[in-house]
């Protein structure tokens, strides 16, 4: 009986820590869009089981990535450091810094271009099993 009572004290003070902390909680938005940075809207989340990615992409200074897109919907968040990002075609480029969001660009070929310092990404892939991420 004192067992159960000193786990349940036990629960019961770990529950109240929990809960008196102080402190404001603050939330905020840093990226929500129905289209991509170039405006082309999203269509559809791809069909199945939902599954999600997270990667830290760590891209070297004066780097150039490969023509690549992308099946499904993902956002990016830049870590640290300055990335390009153009379309092939030549229409769109936008340029982020530390601190910016991007709406990525869903089955339309793209890259990116570093500067002098490397790019610390945080992207947020929305897929299905099985769905590769680029192309």
């Amino acid at each position: 009986m004192l067992k159960k009572a000193l786990v349940v004290l036990g629960v019961l003070l770990t529950t109240t820590a929990c809960n008196a902390q102080s402190g404001k909680l603050d939330s905020t938005v840093l990226l929500k869009s129905t289209t991509s940075w170039d405006g082309t809207a999203y269509t559809a989340y791809p069909a199945g089981q939902p599954e999600l990615t997270v990667l830290k992409i760590n891209i070297p200074a004066k780097t150039t990535l490969n023509w690549h897109k992308h099946p499904i919907p993902n956002a990016a968040y830049v870590a640290s450091g300055e990335l390009e990002v153009e379309t092939q075609d030549g229409s769109h480029s936008i340029c982020l810094k530390q601190g910016d969001t991007l709406a990525e660009l869903v089955d339309i070929m793209h890259r990116g271009k570093t500067g002098d310092s490397p790019v610390e990404l945080i992207v947020f892939y929305a897929g299905t099993p099985g769905v590769a991420l680029s192309e």
